[in-house]
């Protein structure tokens, strides 16, 4: 892949090339946002549907986040992890309040979280060995999977292409298939740990995992004492209409990752484990920034909106309401359907077109339309949980013109 041109002469107050050269980015720079809608350098306005992929779970620079950071950074903002903080202490008890875990551990990033999971399972395996007394390391991940670009993540990740990158691997991650109960069983050995998932598979194409698949690999990993983990850094905090995508399935598993959306837009994840599964002992586990209160104080407030009375079922009624335009929008230009959960969904074009009509929405005009194909024969949808009917309407109306003119 070549390297752009420098992008300076295009943005006369911006050198683009002070940035290390990891993507290709289109020729804007965004210099506001507000709720749904994204303005550029030159004043032209988006409808963004990417939402810092599904970073943004209440939208571009909600009040709530504003007055949490305003707030807290007169008062404290790093005190060090070495000691407590009021807003990572209520943080944790709220989302131990509202799920099944005991336990929290505050990280930075959704890839940050994962690595202390895999780190936290392999503690445990290590104080709960195999028959013949030796640690167990071995997570079964799956094919599709994206867990994080550390190298640990990256070989937990079933996502093509990354067994080379940077190989040599990190070894201990073998693939089953997502739905497929058989194939995990096939995995397990005396190695064996953990089992560990995303609910929904985002980058892999929106592929949920079915409750039955669910409560299957709960009673498996059960029946042979292996630990279960879902990493829910882009399906939970109120994404699928749950707060946590494992409650769609009546489960309760060991360990979850959250990220992006505990943050709203800043940088905040979070690691949480049952008692019986807290075996990190001092020195194990650690970071500069973990609970920092700035970044928790506005965890807070995207929490407390989330459990909102009706915030919740509102996600939920949405999502269908997106489902059916996705059907009727699909069935309309001959297209094979979507799937999802909740206010993650994907549309699935039939051919690899996902990048063209990136592309062209984003040039719609007046206005653009920010869209998302992780896959060339698909779109995902990530907007703002508190996005409305109207934006929705809106986006199926731009996104019908782009694929008439294709």
């Amino acid at each position: 892949m070549n390297k752009p041109e420098n992008l300076a002469k295009t943005f006369e107050r911006y050198d683009t090339d002070a940035l290390l050269y990891i993507t290709n980015r289109p020729p804007l720079v965004f210099t506001q946002g507000e709720g749904m809608w994204l303005t550029d350098h030159n004043g032209k306005r988006y409808l963004d549907w990417l939402q810092g992929w599904a970073v943004n779970c209440l939208g571009h620079s909600p009040q709530c986040i504003q007055a949490a950071l305003t707030t807290q950074s007169k008062k404290v903002i790093n005190p060090s992890p070495a000691f407590y903080n009021e807003p990572s202490i209520q943080l944790a008890s709220m989302l131990t309040e509202h799920s099944c875990f005991d336990r929290v551990f505050f990280a930075n990033s959704g890839a940050e979280a994962n690595e202390g999971a895999i780190k936290l399972a392999r503690k445990w395996g290590k104080i709960h060995p195999n028959a013949a007394g030796e640690n167990r390391y071995e997570i079964i991940t799956f094919n599709h999977s994206f867990h994080g670009r550390t190298l640990a993540t990256m070989s937990a990740s079933g996502k093509a292409g990354w067994d080379t990158m940077f190989a040599p691997q990190v070894p201990g991650f073998p693939k089953a298939e997502l739905n497929d109960l058989a194939s995990v069983e096939a995995l397990i050995t005396n190695k064996t740990v953990a089992v560990m998932l995303e609910p929904v598979q985002g980058e892999g194409g929106v592929i949920p995992a079915s409750p039955a698949f669910m409560q299957s690999l709960r009673a498996l990993t059960k029946h042979h004492e292996l630990l279960f983990i879902v990493d829910e850094v882009q399906a939970g905090m109120g994404r699928t209409g749950k707060l946590f995508a494992y409650q769609l399935s009546d489960v309760e598993p060991d360990i979850m990752t959250l990220g992006k959306g505990i943050g709203g837009g800043v940088p905040l994840a979070a690691l949480l484990c049952t008692e019986a599964v807290a075996v990190f002992e001092p020195g194990d586990q650690g970071g500069t920034y973990n609970g920092n209160p700035l970044m928790t104080a506005v965890g807070i407030a995207v929490l407390e909106e989330l459990l909102k009375p009706g915030f919740l079922q509102s996600v939920t009624n949405k999502g269908e309401y997106l489902k059916q335009g996705l059907l009727k929008l699909s069935a309309t230009q001959g297209l094979e359907g979507e799937r999802g959960e909740g206010l993650l969904r994907a549309l699935k074009l039939g051919s690899p077109i996902g990048g063209k009509i990136v592309e062209m929405a984003r040039d719609l005009e007046p206005a653009g339309l920010l869209l998302n194909s992780p896959r060339p024969e698909l779109l995902r949808f990530m907007p703002a949980l508190n996005v409305t009917v109207a934006e929705i309407d809106q986006m199926l109306a731009m996104l019908s013109e782009v694929i008439r003119r294709l």
